[in-house]
C-alpha cells in the first residue's frame, strides 16, 4: 500500500462532501472544488473520512493512489482553510497596486505590468510592496503567485525583484577594481 494513499482524509464540520462514482465534489466556507478520480483509484466516504483505495498493486495504480489521496486532502484543507501565498517587492520605485480586476506592477520596466486576476483568487495588496495571494485551489494560488514572480525574478547582485516572503537570495559579490 501506498504509506500516503492509505491514511484517511477527516473531513470538518464545515466541509460538505459529495462522491458520485468517481466523481468528487467538496464543498466549504472558502469555496468549491471537484475531481475525477483515475482509472485505478476510487474513493469512499463513511463517518466524516474519506477512504482513497485502488484496483491493484500495479506501479501506476500505487502512483495514482498517492497522489489521488494527496489531491483530495489539499482540496479538503483548501475550502475549509484556504491557502496563501506572500511575495515581496524588492527595489527602489518597485509598487504594486489593485486596478479593479487587475493586480498592476511597477518593476523597473518602461511600463506598468498589468496581471488580470482569476475570478477564484483573492490579491491584496499591502504597503505597496508586499503581494497576498489566497484562495482554495492551491495549485491555482502556487501558480498565480509564480507567475507574478516571473515578471521579475530577484537578481543575485543587488537582489531586486519580486520574491516569496521566505525566499533567501544568495548575493553575489561584484566585479573589483584592480
Amino acid at each position: 500500500m501506498s504509506r500516503i494513499g492509505k491514511l484517511p482524509i477527516i473531513i470538518p464540520d464545515s466541509v460538505k462532501v459529495d462522491v458520485d462514482g468517481g466523481h468528487v465534489e467538496i464543498e466549504g466556507p472558502k469555496g468549491k472544488l471537484s475531481y475525477d478520480m483515475p482509472e485505478r483509484t476510487s474513493v469512499e466516504f463513511k463517518e466524516n473520512t474519506l477512504i482513497v483505495s485502488r484496483v491493484d498493486d500495479s506501479a501506476k495504480s500505487k502512483a495514482m493512489h498517492g497522489l489521488s489521496r494527496s489531491l483530495l486532502s489539499n482540496m479538503v484543507k483548501g475550502v475549509a482553510d484556504g491557502f496563501v501565498r506572500r511575495l515581496a517587492l524588492h527595489g527602489v520605485g518597485y509598487r504594486a497596486a489593485i486596478d479593479g480586476k487587475e493586480l498592476s506592477l511597477n518593476l523597473g520596466y518602461s511600463h506598468t505590468i498589468r496581471y488580470p486576476i482569476p475570478e477564484t483568487i483573492d490579491v491584496k495588496v499591502e504597503d505597496n510592496v508586499r503581494i497576498i495571494v489566497e484562495g482554495a485551489d492551491k495549485q491555482l494560488v502556487g501558480e498565480v503567485a509564480s507567475k507574478i514572480r516571473a515578471f521579475h525574478p530577484p537578481e543575485p547582485y543587488k537582489g531586486k525583484g519580486v520574491r516569496y516572503w521566505d525566499e533567501e537570495v544568495e548575493r553575489k559579490e561584484g566585479k573589483t577594481v584592480q
